[in-house]
């Protein structure tokens, strides 16, 4: 809740449960909303390998959840779910587009797939505007402490301040599809605003080494990464996904999308941010 504290005279906070069906029927009675954006999920990786089963009943089930209560409540309602370039996985092709087959590697990719793949089909048996969104990572400083970007860009500016002595990491050889946040969530609106329902994918066609984001964080305070960097398998994946990389070509057919390339801005920005922070404490 922190993270909206500045908007909370804009908008209105009200409580829904993904496990609950009826907590979503009242509210989409009582609110009568136009459009529902689902972005609600158990959404670390990690996490899914520790809690699976509440990651499928929440990230998968919950979408199942939310579409009936659609469909009994008003289906014109027009829906977004929040699909994940995770679904790819031991990716089939490169790079990944809408009619890639897909290879989840974790309990949050299986979940997420479910999802996407009940949204599509509430669409074709009941015809509710319906569109799947499938994001490659989008970032931006309000990140969680505990996503691969945020942590090491926290973790330079701890340790420029001699609050750390090192970073630990899992995989420095993952390679990911970053872009901003705010660009995506204006992909996501504009996706239900088209003639028709349909799937994109949302990316910069760009792919990055998290080595690589290691080396630029900390070259924006004077470091180098190596000698600050130390591999732990302890956050290596029990399975990897090795490269993500979208081809976002339809999405950018089909509307103006400001997807690009992000990596340089957001050490720069989520660094001095945490320098800053850090350095007040």
């Amino acid at each position: 809740m922190n993270v909206l504290n500045i908007f909370l005279d804009d908008i209105t906070v009200v409580q829904g449960d993904l496990q609950d069906q009826g907590s979503l029927l009242s509210l989409l009675e009582e609110h009568k909303p136009a459009e529902v954006y689902n972005l609600a999920a158990q959404s670390f990786v990690p996490t899914s390998w520790n809690q699976p089963a509440l990651t499928g009943d929440v990230t998968a089930i919950g979408v199942t959840r939310l579409l009936e209560a659609i469909r009994f409540v008003d289906p014109k309602i027009r829906f977004y779910q929040a699909s994940s370039s995770e679904m790819f996985g031991k990716v089939m092709e490169v790079p990944q587009r809408e009619s890639t087959p897909f290879y989840p590697r974790s309990p949050y990719g299986v979940a997420k797939l479910y999802g996407h793949w009940i949204t599509i089909n509430y669409r074709e048996s009941f015809n509710i505007f319906a569109t799947s969104g499938i994001l490659f990572n989008h970032e931006s400083p309000r990140r969680g402490i505990e996503f691969v970007t945020r942590k090491i860009t926290d973790a330079v500016a701890r340790i420029k301040l001699g609050l750390a002595k090192e970073l630990c990491l899992g995989n420095l050889e993952s390679q990911r599809d970053w872009g901003f946040a705010g660009d995506y969530v204006e992909a996501m609106w504009l996706m239900l605003q088209q003639d028709h329902a349909d799937n994109y994918v949302i990316g910069t066609g760009e792919t990055h080494a998290v080595r690589e984001f290691c080396e630029i964080a900390f070259s924006h305070v004077g470091l180098d990464y190596k000698d600050y960097v130390v591999q732990d398998e302890k956050f290596y994946r029990p399975a990897e996904v090795d490269l993500l990389i979208s081809d976002p070509s339809k999405a950018r057919m089909a509307f103006e999308m400001g997807a690009g390339s992000f990596l340089q801005g957001t050490c720069h920005h989520d660094g001095g941010f945490r320098y800053g922070a850090a350095e007040k404490r």
